[in-house]
């Protein structure tokens, strides 16, 4: 299947250039196994497509909604294995619009970071979706994170984010009143959303705008279509053929891969490189109790570490009031592990054998040793904490109700290395330092 296949690299950026209009009508469904979320306005077939989308989390629905606001002539359907729409990295994270501080200035990351901020107060606000633009303080404690805090805030003013500056001590008592400090970084512009709320949301757009969103549809293979007597004028039109587990297929021109935490291994099975791989951590966070939630208004966040992919643990607010204490990175056992003893031999295999993991654990080993004990000691982890926020006790936090984390994904590559700049900046339900397996699909033949 290899050699039939080519990855272009980014739909959006060639598809004025390679998508015709004018496409015809398509066929009914003919079967009715996975089931069919939504047909838009359009006569749009399940079972044959222009562009198809693997992955209903936040990132396939925004390509989605993208694409069909830019291409409406064209039909485009959205493949999603469970039977509802982002539920896992897009339902399992920390919520915060993060405002672009930590990147690298002028990479793409950083850009696309402080841009999506904006678009994403000013969409939440077209659409009526509740947000809290609660700001976020990047605390220096010590000393010796005063120097990295002030190259930080230096990144944050050449990345062009807005409203920032550097406070002292008394400043931080103003905006935070029980949080302790040396100095620290204000910056306004983060908030907190709901994000499943905006992907459910986006899917409603696409829906609107005509696209069909099939649920309960895990693919187990990409290929090229064979042709026959009985299928050669779609097998020409609709080259590529996405299988699922339950034999069901649907046919299609070009396939966007967004797969989330199987990105690497949907990349694989279209053709393309499933390098850097997928290693699943699972955060580990704590909740105050609501009688002491007075003691945060906003996001306090530790001055960041660039030898380690994390952030640190920091308080965090949630659009139902809580406020999340977190996380401690856990390397988990199922790429969809949400609880401790989730396991998934085959994603065990996969960590052992095809990732960098095991150079990344030599390398870091003691900061590693760390986190799993903060995971499984209280006492550590509120002890971090009262750097912060002395007044916090072991009595005045809970764990989270059924102990279940999101999942975020760290993609390494086999040759692990730190790269410096190298930050998570989005929130942390989006886990990722790279983004990858986000791919168009076609065949070489269409292409010459």
């Amino acid at each position: 299947m290899g050699p039939a296949l080519r990855y272009l690299g980014s739909v959006c950026g060639r598809a004025r250039g390679i998508f015709p209009g004018g496409f015809s009508a398509a066929r009914t469904p003919a079967s009715g196994k996975s089931r069919l979320l939504c047909q838009g306005g359009r006569r749009a077939s399940t079972s044959s497509f222009d562009i198809v989308i693997i992955g209903g989390g936040i990132v396939g629905l925004a390509s989605a909604r993208a694409l069909i606001l830019r291409h409406p002539a064209l039909s485009i359907g959205v493949l999603e294995k469970e039977k509802d729409l982002a539920v896992h990295q897009t339902g399992h994270n920390s919520g915060v619009i993060h405002s672009g501080i930590y990147y690298k200035p002028e990479s793409l990351k950083a850009k696309l970071c402080v841009q999506g901020a904006a678009l994403i107060y000013e969409y939440c606000n077209q659409k009526g979706i509740s947000y809290k633009q609660c700001g976020k303080l990047i605390v220096a404690v010590e000393q010796e994170e005063i120097p990295r805090l002030q190259a930080l805030y230096e990144r944050g003013l050449q990345n062009g984010v807005q409203g920032l500056r550097l406070i002292q001590q008394e400043d931080i008592k103003k905006k935070e009143p029980y949080c302790r400090g040396l100095m620290a970084i204000d910056c306004p512009y983060t908030g907190i959303v709901d994000y499943r709320q905006v992907a459910l949301s986006f899917a409603k757009d696409f829906q609107e705008a005509g696209g069909s969103i099939l649920t309960s549809f895990e693919v187990e293979d990409i290929e090229m279509a064979r042709e026959s007597p009985s299928r050669s004028k779609d097998g020409m039109k609709y080259p590529i053929v996405i299988r699922n587990t339950k034999g069901e297929e649907v046919q299609c021109q070009y396939v966007v891969t967004c797969a989330g935490l199987y990105s690497d291994r949907i990349s694989e099975l279209s053709g393309c490189n499933p390098n850097p791989r997928i290693v699943p951590f699972r955060g580990d966070y704590l909740v105050l109790k609501p009688e002491k939630r007075y003691l945060v208004k906003g996001n306090i966040y530790p001055v960041p570490d660039s030898r380690f992919p994390f952030l640190g643990v920091h308080f965090t607010p949630r659009m139902d009031g809580n406020i999340w204490l977190g996380p401690n990175a856990v390397l988990a056992f199922k790429r969809e592990g949400y609880r401790p003893f989730d396991f998934s031999a085959r994603d065990i295999m996969d960590i052992i054998i095809k990732s960098g993991l095991i150079k990344l654990v030599f390398q870091n080993f003691s900061y590693g040793v760390n986190e799993i004990y903060k995971a499984c000691f209280l006492s550590a982890t509120v002890k971090h904490l009262q750097k912060f926020i002395p007044e916090i006790t072991i009595s005045d936090i809970l764990r989270r109700p059924g102990f279940d984390p999101w999942v975020g994904k760290i993609p390494w590559r086999r040759k692990w290395q730190s790269t410096p700049g190298l930050l998570p900046g989005k929130s942390h339900g989006q886990r990722s330092l790279v983004g990858t397996g986000h791919g168009v699909t076609k065949s070489r033949k269409q292409l010459s």
